[in-house]
């Protein structure tokens, strides 16, 4: 079968990764992919927005899968627009993507089914929202409504913060319309962990926990960034609060949003807070995370093209995943000055050795070709991955590598997974 990868980062390099190792794979194209992605797949130059062009391609080609990467085309519908041209394609509906493409949704829609998540208010008028912050008593977070790659959200620790918050997104609007609406919430305190799920809006799989690494510098300091790295598994998710996050938040959300006329069908992504009163929503994400995939999907034993064939299909009741007892951790090497303004075009040496360490594969993110050799073109640069006994082990394993990679400015936080070995 002819597959489509749908993006460009880290993300879609770990699927074209795994999608490549299936029997049932003739052909991978990838649109519009990356350096790292070319050695793997066909790039096509079309760019993941770009919904009928990519629909037109994937007709002409009679691809047999498409599975779509980053959440902006799954919002926008992309799925939808596939489907009605009788398309396979993976991911969930825009009717269900909403989940992620709007945070006002999202909260409504948890009060609405009794799913736990932080008190919040929602706003429209900056001025309304100043006030409601100067009688706000405890620390906050300023959400933008909209999609905002990652960095939409402001966690605040004084009432300065959180009006220099609503100033830079209502007022000066760094993140355009996105945040033309926001969610002020109370801040949440406890232990952070990702958890991913397919769904074919019946039955629910859940793939092996992880942990993402939000803030730009080592011990959870500076702004928030799309993810400097993670690990997997995550110690905190014991087998007693899986059960709790499946009976509590995974069931009620899928049965939800059938029972609101959106069947969510692909992969369902949850940040979870493990706090006192038990687990809680921090955020949907209607996708595979970034860079949480590239440390789940090496510990992946299964064929993960059967799987999602099954979730498009409603099959998934059929499926159990194998996973490897091995542990993974993904740092991520960024340019210089992310997640702020960065430079472009700076040249990465010793991809090669460090692709060659036993149990590291480096995913590309923000890296295209340049007169023969491979250069930074985005924030985030690559993603490490190492395998190891333990976190402990994956950690030096991917660090070991990260040492042999190099470019001009090359940024990365030295305590990815450490926070696991204290658990």
């Amino acid at each position: 079968m002819k597959v489509l990868v749908v993006g460009s980062g880290g993300r879609e390099h770990s699927l074209v990764w795994k999608i490549s190792q299936s029997p049932l794979v003739k052909k991978i194209y990838c649109a519009p992919g990356n350096a790292g992605i070319s050695s793997l797949a066909e790039l096509v130059d079309i760019k993941a927005e770009h919904i009928f062009a990519l629909l037109e391609f994937a007709k002409k080609k009679k691809i047999d899968l498409t599975v779509i990467g980053p959440e902006a085309p799954l919002v926008d519908g992309i799925v939808d627009a596939f489907e009605k041209e009788g398309m396979m394609v993976f991911g969930p509906r825009g009717s269900a993507a909403i989940l992620e493409g709007s945070k006002v949704f999202s909260k409504d829609f948890m009060q609405r089914h009794g799913i736990p998540t932080a008190s919040a208010e929602i706003f429209d008028n900056e001025k309304k929202a100043l006030q409601h912050i100067e009688n706000s008593k405890s620390a906050l977070v300023i959400k933008a409504d909209g999609l905002a790659a990652g960095k939409g959200v402001i966690v605040c620790s004084s009432k300065v913060d959180a009006k220099v918050a609503i100033d830079r997104i209502m007022a000066k609007k760094e993140f355009g319309e996105a945040g033309a609406t926001v969610v002020i919430e109370e801040c949440l305190v406890g232990e952070e962990a990702s958890i991913l799920a397919f769904t074919d809006g019946e039955t629910i799989v859940p793939m092996a926990s992880s942990q993402d690494h939000k803030r730009a510098f080592d011990d959870d300091k500076g702004p928030n960034t799309g993810g400097m790295g993670a690990y997997s598994p995550a110690p905190v998710v014991t087998d007693e609060l899986f059960r709790q996050i499946d009976k509590t938040i995974l069931k009620p959300t899928i049965a939800g949003m059938k029972k609101d006329g959106c069947l969510y069908k692909g992969v369902l992504y949850v940040g979870v807070m493990v706090t006192e009163d038990g687990p809680k929503v921090l955020e949907y994400n209607a996708r595979f995370g970034d860079p949480e995939t590239q440390a789940i999907l090496p510990r992946m034993k299964s064929d993960l093209v059967e799987i999602m064939m099954a979730v498009v299909e409603g099959k998934l009741a059929d499926v159990n995943i194998e996973w490897d007892g091995r542990s993974a951790v993904c740092v991520v090497m960024a340019s210089g000055g992310y997640p702020g303004s960065y430079e472009k075009g700076k040249e990465i040496k010793g991809l090669k050795e460090a692709g060659e360490l036993s149990d590291v594969v480096v995913f590309h993110a923000g890296t295209k070709k340049l007169n023969g050799k491979i250069v930074t073109s985005g924030g985030r640069v690559l993603g490490v991955t190492a395998l190891g006994s333990d976190i402990k082990g994956a950690i030096d394993n991917a660090y070991k590598a990260v040492g042999l990679i190099d470019f001009d400015k090359a940024h990365y936080r030295e305590d990815i997974g450490k926070k696991a070995l204290i658990l």
